[in-house]
């Protein structure tokens, strides 16, 4: 027994040791509530430099920091379920009408504020490159990236396999005296990455439509039918379409970050949102127009194929009519009357069929002087 008591006096301080030694909330995130799968990076920002390594922490861990050491933290999460979202939620207290927005995506772009955090809804937008636009090819593909802003956290969430903020996140960290401004800076990161896709995908749909308007203008090749273009310019307005809802609704959202005062938003942020919000009435305006002259187009395209349908039908009438006189003088003759002018004469035959030709002839040159034919 003497020999147990000094085995658990030798194991019990060292154990007290090791534990003050390594934490469980600081060196085991997995047992941490707010730990997610989803979660893509977590950093702690302060005095617009990342804290830490590379290293990615748990939510819980990096507002521990923040709130002993100051600063801000951003997490950022790619398509989280309800059940990886739940921590994070309960950790920042967001919002649920909020939360199930994030997690279930498909929203509208806009701005909304509940207590002590903005929402915003960034709907990103990705060109599909294509060899040769068809009436079934894609030409925009479209995305979301939510952004929960605070007083001292960002949380991203994105949906869909295109908009990355990787590259955004590691552009921001090399610019210090824009990532000190804290997490309003981000907001205006993000929005202006948003919209500077924006920009880049209307110069591309710009190219399509440049290409569908040379070839509805253009003579048709042989073989080729208009309805084809037709199929293609359809296509492409519904693309546009696609690109109109991202870019329209995005506006007041804008507006009121640039020109209303907000306590989460830092004034001199707010004046780089004035710029974000000008690029993105440039590409409102390309949209509108792309779609105004798509109708313009698909107006000309079926304006050309009703032409070409009077035409063929011109044509179709003018060999009927040449047609009409051999039917009409072989239908006389073929009635069965013996007494009919010149039916027993010699030449008879010879002079109806030279008849034939003749009329025949004269109908076909006055259709052709009249561009029937």
């Amino acid at each position: 027994m003497s020999m147990i008591r000094d085995l658990r006096a030798v194991v019990r301080p060292s154990l007290h040791k090791r534990s003050a030694a390594y934490p469980a909330a600081a060196y085991d995130p997995t047992r941490d509530p707010s730990f997610s799968t989803a979660v893509v990076d977590c950093a702690v920002y302060r005095d617009g430099k990342r804290v830490q390594g590379p290293e990615c922490l748990s939510p819980r861990e990096a507002m521990r920091r923040v709130r002993e050491d100051g600063g801000f933290a951003w997490i950022g999460l790619h398509e989280p379920t309800e059940s990886e979202f739940a921590g994070i939620a309960a950790e920042f207290g967001l919002h649920p009408l909020a939360v199930e927005d994030a997690v279930h995506a498909h929203q509208r772009p806009k701005l909304e504020r509940y207590d002590e955090t903005l929402f915003t809804v960034f709907k990103t937008i990705h060109y599909v490159d294509h060899v040769e636009l068809t009436a079934t090819s894609e030409v925009v593909e479209t995305g979301e990236v939510m952004c929960f802003t605070g007083r001292d956290f960002v949380i991203t969430v994105r949906h869909g396999g295109q908009g990355s903020l990787r590259s955004l996140r590691h552009r921001l960290q090399d610019e210090p005296d824009l990532l000190v401004k804290g997490p309003s800076a981000v907001l205006h990161a993000i929005a202006d990455h948003v919209v500077d896709g924006y920009l880049a995908v209307a110069d591309a749909v710009q190219d399509d439509i440049d290409q569908i308007e040379s070839d509805v203008f253009s003579p048709p090749a042989k073989g080729s039918t208009r309805g084809t273009d037709t199929g293609r310019i359809y296509q492409l307005k519904r693309e546009v379409l696609e690109f109109k809802r991202a870019v329209s609704p995005l506006a007041r959202p804008l507006q009121l970050l640039s020109e209303r005062p907000m306590r989460l938003v830092d004034p001199d942020i707010q004046k780089y949102f004035r710029d974000v919000a000008d690029h993105l009435a440039r590409v409102q305006e390309q949209v509108i127009g792309f779609d105004e002259l798509l109708n313009s187009i698909l107006q000309a395209n079926l304006a050309q194929a009703t032409v070409a349908q009077n035409e063929d039908m011109r044509k179709i009438t003018s060999w009927a009519a040449i047609v009409a006189v051999p039917t009409a003088v072989c239908g006389v003759y073929g009635m069965n009357f013996d007494h009919m002018p010149e039916l027993h004469w010699k030449y008879g035959y010879p002079l109806v069929l030279t008849g034939i030709i003749a009329i025949c002839l004269s109908i076909h040159r006055t259709l052709k002087r009249n561009g029937w034919l």
